[in-house]
């Protein structure tokens, strides 16, 4: 079940280097979560949300996906004004935040040292969100939030359906369509201060690419 699976990922401590980072963390901020993030939204959901990693302030503060940083009162909003979620800020986890057909985990559950997973923590940790997917069996598209998380599906699509991922490049609003579930792939750049504040991604850009999302999900 997907509660058991949550308990198991907040246990975890299968990445020696992200788990010292973690106790570092801890050492110096005793309030902080400084464990794997769970998923977080309506388990009925068919739109997924598949992030990089949780930030050190952000999730990693609060043990809540993009809850308490500046990338998620941009997602959040962007959500909100599509009705996907109930309101536009993630403060807390008692903040009453809830989402609406929607889902978010993310590829790697512990905040990464300088926000960089190794390639071997990317591959150990996407176990998890791949077991996610096989529970939420009403998941139907996915949104890639950034090409970590884009090649990271791939890799899935790849042993699942034999698919060769260089032929779906990552770009903001590309859509890709497979045999099984989940049947679609929509990417959005990942909405990182260093994405937001410069422009490379604007609450248009990202409400357009969710759109198409939401667009999809409501086909199906």
């Amino acid at each position: 079940m997907l509660q058991e699976l949550q308990k198991k990922i907040v246990a975890c401590r299968k990445c020696p280097r992200l788990v010292r980072y973690l106790s570092e963390i801890r050492d110096r901020f005793p309030t902080y979560w400084c464990r794997p993030v769970p998923v977080f939204g309506d388990p009925n959901a068919s739109l997924m949300l598949l992030g990089l990693a949780p930030g050190r302030f952000g999730s990693n503060r609060t043990g809540r996906m993009f809850t308490g940083d500046s990338s998620g009162q941009f997602l959040y909003k962007a959500l909100h004004d599509l009705g996907l979620a109930n309101q536009s800020e993630a403060v807390h986890r008692a903040d009453k935040l809830r989402l609406k057909n929607t889902i978010i985990t993310a590829v790697v559950r512990c905040a990464p040292p300088q926000n960089k997973p190794s390639i071997q923590e990317i591959r150990k940790c996407s176990a998890y969100f791949r077991e996610e997917i096989k529970l939420l069996k009403t998941v139907r598209v996915v949104v890639a939030l950034g090409k970590v998380a884009h090649d990271a599906f791939l890799r899935m699509k790849a042993e699942e359906e034999g698919i060769r991922p260089s032929q779906y490049k990552f770009g903001h609003g590309f859509v890709h369509h497979f045999h099984h579930r989940p049947f679609h792939l929509v990417d959005v750049y990942h909405p990182s201060r260093q994405n937001t504040n410069t422009g490379k991604l604007t609450m248009d850009m990202l409400k357009s690419g969710l759109s198409k999302a939401v667009g999809l999900a409501k086909r199906l």
